[in-house]
């Protein structure tokens, strides 16, 4: 069975859920005679021949860059080596560029195909849960500097996004759980059934091949599609899909990239979930609530408590900040996601305090 799932907007695009769907990239590469570039890290260097060998069979040319695993792909360095690749192929904007891999690899894909000669089209094929509900649906795109977690980017929807969900079977579970943040995530903003699955059945939840998990893609794709489709640069609604994003890339940032994505954003999450309850917009049981669910499915839910000078800094360059103003989503109830702009230094150290671990 095959899920579209459509993202609306200026230029609207599904995103098809299902099994064995590679085939689903002949109808959205190009005709014969396209260049298509397939991006994918080593871990996927015989998928991505295959994919080649499939692209080449059809009367299209096909090219490979494998760039490295995870955050180490999202540098200028790795950016500029893809887009010697495409220079040295003669691609042109007819031609098509394959994001094959996680979140990081599709985020610095699509950044690539947005910023090569002012856009070519782009097709995102993500192989992990995170990519698949988060990074490759909504036409964010970008890389990291040193300064922080993904301030140079562009807002370039794809073409179609093709979400395999057979790739999960060969995901480490470690990989799979932190995906899973991702959708609690969804669950708390917009969709609380999600919250319901996991609480009924998390053995399901992290069972790649259960029709759990593949209810929890498909509800948190939606939810993205949804807020996508009212709001692609980000400028009011879709700042609630960075619920727990604040304070989860800070951590990244400090642990300079050796925490999953995910786990940052379980933590930071929690954090959310304590400022919402210390500004008086959240109560006891739903602070409650993310420590159980998230606790459920193995992920953190607190973070060094030796950290917060360096933690602010991170946050104050975060690209949702506002000059000196930092703003935070919060929720005032379950699925009830508000703004916070500019909140009381105190409550964001008593918080901090609520997540600090021994």
């Amino acid at each position: 069975m095959t899920t579209r799932i459509s993202v609306g907007g200026a230029q609207p695009y599904d995103v098809v859920v299902g099994e064995h769907l590679l085939g689903e990239l002949d109808a959205l590469v190009g005709p014969p005679g396209t260049s298509v570039l397939v991006v994918h890290p080593p871990t996927l260097a015989a998928t991505a021949d295959a994919v080649r060998a499939d692209l080449e069979a059809s009367g299209r040319r096909g090219l490979l860059a494998q760039v490295p695993d995870a955050e180490e792909a999202k540098t200028a360095q790795v950016a500029s080596f893809c887009w010697q690749v495409l220079g040295q192929a003669g691609f042109t904007r007819s031609d098509t560029v394959v994001g094959l891999g996680g979140g990081a690899t599709t985020d610095l894909a699509g950044f690539v195909a947005a910023s090569w000669l002012r856009g070519v089209r782009v097709v995102q094929v993500p192989t992990t849960l995170l990519g698949m509900v988060d990074a490759a649906v909504g036409g964010k795109t970008g890389i990291n500097t040193a300064e922080g977690k993904n301030l140079v980017g562009a807002f370039y929807p794809p073409v179609g996004v093709v979400c395999d969900l057979a790739t999960l079977g060969t995901l480490p579970r470690a990989d799979l759980v932190a995906g899973l943040a991702e959708v609690v995530k969804c669950g708390f903003i917009a969709d609380p059934r999600i919250l319901d699955l996991v609480e009924g059945d998390p053995d399901g939840a992290t069972d790649p091949s259960s029709a759990v998990l593949r209810e929890l893609v498909e509800r948190a794709v939606q939810v993205k599609a949804d807020v996508v489709t009212a709001d692609l640069r980000e400028s009011y609604r879709r700042e609630i899909l960075n619920y727990g994003h604040t304070f989860g890339h800070a951590v990244e940032q400090v642990e300079r990239y050796r925490w999953r994505h995910g786990a940052a954003v379980a933590v930071g999450m929690v954090y959310a979930a304590e400022l919402s309850r210390l500004a008086g917009r959240a109560d006891d049981a739903l602070v409650d609530r993310h420590r159980q669910v998230l606790t459920t499915l193995g992920l953190p839910t607190a973070y060094r408590g030796d950290r917060w000078d360096r933690l602010l800094a991170a946050m104050r360059r975060d690209k949702k900040a506002r000059g000196s103003l930092l703003r935070f989503v919060v929720l005032d109830g379950l699925a009830r996601p508000v703004r916070l702009e500019g909140p009381d230094p105190a409550l964001l150290t008593a918080a901090y305090a609520e997540v600090a671990a021994d």
